[in-house]
């Protein structure tokens, strides 16, 4: 809100740079960005991972350089277990209770499985659920109404975008990073960065800069426009 207020522009060029975080809190942006810009534009300077994915698939066009990725969307979970907490996959989890049914048949196998089977709380399978159906969901949505708005089957190809990049088993891992060429091979609308010499110039500078305030200050978060307003997160480096 901070660096939109005062824009009387109907269009904006994003520049996204993160590893990803909250589904939720990516809606929540999405949402506010896109009742006041009509045309989004996401350039992807480096990474723009998981979460930020998503807001990726909130725009009218992705621009990414050769070097540049984006990532998977399959919602991850924080599990207490006895080697600590871990960020494990929510399709994992559904596979490994499944697979754990068909073994638990053999009782020489149900000793095995029991400890990992206590590790499932009440609602954990059905929370896995619902966050892979969400990742999907807001996607497709997003894809439909902006980026595919108009074209004939792009109902379709949202979907099938969407689900794409929710598929654990395509991907393997989280943080598997997606090319340009992947991307677009997949049905994104992807543009490259370094059609235009002077904007690419101008991304990689922002880039650039905003990369070594995070290495040399305790700033761990900046959103910032092109008038000098800006929203960053401090972090304390002792905590």
């Amino acid at each position: 809100m901070e660096t939109l207020h005062g824009n009387g522009s109907q269009e904006l060029n994003l520049i996204l740079h993160s590893p990803g975080g909250s589904p939720n809190a990516a809606a929540a942006i999405v949402q506010y960005i896109r009742s006041k810009i009509d045309n989004l534009v996401v350039y992807v300077p480096h990474m723009a991972m998981s979460a930020a994915t998503m807001i990726a698939c909130s725009a009218n066009r992705i621009v990414m350089g050769r070097h540049s990725s984006i990532g998977p969307v399959d919602p991850q979970f924080n599990m207490q277990t006895n080697l600590g907490i871990r960020m494990v996959p929510a399709q994992a989890i559904v596979d490994q209770f499944e697979k754990a049914k068909e073994e638990c048949a053999d009782p020489t196998k149900l000793a095995a499985r029991a400890p990992m089977l206590a590790q499932y709380g009440p609602d954990l399978l059905m929370a896995c659920q619902n966050a892979q159906d969400l990742s999907k969901q807001l996607v497709t949505e997003w894809l439909r109404t902006w980026m595919f708005a108009g074209e004939e089957k792009g109902d379709e190809i949202a979907a099938s975008i969407a689900a794409w990049l929710a598929d654990h088993k395509e991907f393997k891992d989280h943080g598997r990073p997606i090319s340009r060429s992947e991307a677009e091979a997949h049905g994104l609308v992807v543009e490259p960065l370094e059609a235009d010499q002077r904007v690419q110039d101008a991304v990689l500078s922002v880039f650039h800069a905003t990369s070594h305030t995070f290495s040399a200050t305790s700033c761990a978060k900046v959103i910032e426009n092109d008038q000098g307003k800006a929203f960053l997160k401090l972090i304390n480096p002792g905590q």
